[in-house]
């Protein structure tokens, strides 16, 4: 989880280097990302049924053997085309390997307090990932080369690697008997692959434009016929059972509106410390380096023992909460802002996280049983991609719009800067409200139907 979440945010810082060195034009320059995405996003809800069906653990281990050698070729590319082809491998096995993940710890832990403490742990990993990530992109880039963002990787996957052999236990799977939908395994990843293209793309295109639109609406056609064929299919890929839990389906949506928001926090709030305040990369990420301590602090610290006493929906709800507060302190930062007093609170606020990442894993996986765990796992994994997907694309064209808006109205640039950033800020402070609403309405659990609402993996697994 580290390595692939490090790797996302590690190559942003880099991209100004690579460009320089590979001869990327700047159109070619965004597959460098888009190219990982596409196979991530489209990837995650196969690899997690065929963790299903062909075993976890082995997914596990092949997915990290995957990223860790794309990771090799990524560093020693010498032109772009080769560059993208190792990312896009990249993407592959980052999905094969996260998309089981959530689904091992369900099955390992199955105590209710052992499993928040696992997804507690799990949840910090990804947000202390990113945060690193920028730290370390940056001074990788100014002390050695771009190629070393790759590098770093290869240890740690080996090191995942010989710890995954011995520390996993081995499970056959069910077989490919038990879901070798063909057909729903090429609607699926081609449903998912469309329409994460046309969302990246959105900033090129449009997001009224003919490509846009047409893509998209290719990409619902092709998710509305794997959804008819799952439900006719003697041997469906994904069993439409797991869709029938309110908490996992009102989980998956929440993620979906709060990841898309959050992309204001961990994207632009680099991009205007750099542009605006004109800070290094490596001064921005150790600008942001509060959140992930209060992140971690909160997550590992405390979350565990507050969803155990006050459950999942409480504290997601009292994290929401808080990172409503964060875009709404961000939609007033000043162009010339004191660290200390405009962005220090922020930073801190940045707790919320904490709370509301761990609660979200917990729901989300809820009504998993052990034999679906990778799927569940990969569903969640999906909506998290997708989520983002849709961040990048709405709230930066928003941004940069209102950007031009205000450079054409005669605004000087870092306040023309600063005013797109204001708008992204406020947008997703909106969609964290959305967030809140949903999880308020649809994960509430009636108070007679409590005991049946709990979460069914512990008994099952047990079983």
């Amino acid at each position: 989880m580290l390595m692939t979440v490090l790797d996302g945010s590690i190559v942003t810082v880099a991209m100004p280097a690579i460009q320089a060195d590979l001869g990327f034009s700047p159109v070619g320059l965004s597959w460098v990302v888009n190219a990982y995405l596409i196979a991530f996003g489209a990837l995650l809800l196969l690899s997690g049924r065929l963790g299903d069906l062909l075993g976890r653990k082995r997914m596990f281990l092949a997915g990290t053997a995957v990223f860790t050698a794309a990771s090799l070729l990524a560093g020693v590319a010498t032109s772009p085309g080769l560059l993208i082809a190792a990312r896009f491998l990249q993407g592959v096995g980052s999905a094969m390997a996260s998309a089981v993940s959530l689904g091992i710890l369900v099955t390992l832990f199955t105590a209710p307090r052992e499993r928040a403490k696992a997804f507690a742990v799990f949840s910090f990993t990804g947000a202390a990932g990113a945060s690193l990530g920028q730290v370390l992109g940056g001074l990788l880039t100014d002390a050695l080369t771009w190629n070393w963002i790759f590098f770093i990787n290869l240890p740690i996957g080996a090191a995942a690697l010989l710890v995954a052999l011995p520390a996993l236990p081995a499970d056959r799977g069910l077989g490919l008997r038990a879901g070798a939908d063909v057909i729903g395994a090429v609607l699926v990843t081609s449903g998912l692959m469309t329409g994460i293209y046309a969302v990246v793309k959105i900033e090129q295109y449009g997001a009224g434009s003919a490509h846009t639109l047409g893509l998209g609406a290719l990409a619902l056609v092709l998710l509305a016929g794997f959804l008819v064929r799952q439900a006719t299919a003697a041997q469906p890929l994904m069993p439409l059972r797991i869709l029938r839990s309110r908490r996992v389906a009102g989980a998956n949506l929440v993620q979906m509106l709060m990841v898309a928001a959050l992309f204001s926090f961990q994207i632009l709030v680099a991009l205007y410390l750099q542009k605006v305040q004109g800070y290094g990369a490596a001064e921005t990420g150790l600008a942001m380096l509060p959140a992930a301590a209060v992140i971690g602090a909160v997550s590992l610290g405390l979350s565990t023992r507050l969803i155990t006493r006050f459950g999942e929906r409480n504290v997601l709800l009292t994290g929401l909460v808080l990172l409503v507060g964060v875009l709404g302190l961000l939609t007033r930062v000043p162009v010339h802002a004191s660290y200390a007093v405009d962005l220090l609170p922020v930073m801190l606020l940045a707790a919320g996280f904490g709370l509301a990442l761990p609660a979200l894993t917990a729901l989300g996986m809820s009504g998993a049983r052990e034999e679906d765990a990778g799927l569940a796992s990969g569903l969640f994994n999906t909506t998290q991609q997708i989520g983002m997907a849709a961040g990048i694309a709405v709230l930066s064209t928003l941004a940069a719009a209102r950007t031009e808006s205000l450079t054409a109205a005669g605004r000087p640039a870092a306040e023309a800067l600063t005013g797109g950033y204001h708008l992204a800020f406020a947008v997703g402070a909106g969609l964290l409200v959305a967030a809140f609403a949903t999880a308020f309405t649809l994960l509430r659990t009636p108070r007679k139907a409590a005991g049946a609402e709990r979460p069914r993996p512990d008994v099952t697994v047990a079983a």
